[in-house]
């Protein structure tokens, strides 16, 4: 139950900072202070958001309850975690973030909120490429370097194959 305790403040902070406080400040700064009238776009926008929201806290519960930790750097789990999300691709949290981000672009209708979704995906891929994937190689070796034979950076695999799923890594 600790571990769960961590995760979701891991999760609020990550989720209240990097998506909700500096998008709000995003749109504050772009002169965008409520949401465009509803119509098509905007419910496109919705949707999109609830999804990528909802992918990535999948991901947060994942990391907690088969990795036995966190995303946190300072708080990893302590097994590779390589289900739910992650059986399709290797960074399901920060593409969920990202839709989520691009979601709420669409519903407000700001290019801005656009530009800083993309921002914020460069981001995570320089974090990913610098820091995570090498901790990852020299925390779980041969275990992370078969799952990343295996499964994509950035691209989800339609049918993930049957092997990932039931490793024990």
């Amino acid at each position: 139950m600790f571990i769960l305790a961590r995760a979701v403040v891991y999760g609020t902070f990550f989720v209240g900072f990097l998506l909700v406080f500096l998008p709000a400040r995003v749109l504050t700064w772009s002169g965008i202070t409520a949401p465009a009238p509803l119509g098509a776009l905007p419910i496109v926008g919705i949707v999109v958001a609830i999804a990528g929201a909802a992918v990535a806290a999948s991901c947060i519960l994942t990391f907690a309850f088969v990795g036995r930790g966190t995303p946190a750097p300072f708080d990893p789990p302590r097994q590779l975690v390589v289900r739910g999300p992650y059986r399709f691709v290797r960074n399901p949290m920060y593409l969920g973030a990202a839709a989520a981000l691009l979601g709420a672009a669409l519903y407000y209708q700001s290019l801005a909120l656009a530009v800083y979704a993309i921002v914020f995906l460069l981001a995570m891929h320089a974090f990913v490429m610098f820091y995570g994937e090498p901790a990852l190689r020299r925390r779980f070796g041969a275990a992370y370097e078969d799952y990343c034979r295996r499964i994509k950076r950035w691209q989800p695999t339609i049918r993930p194959r049957r092997d990932v799923t039931e490793s024990k890594a």
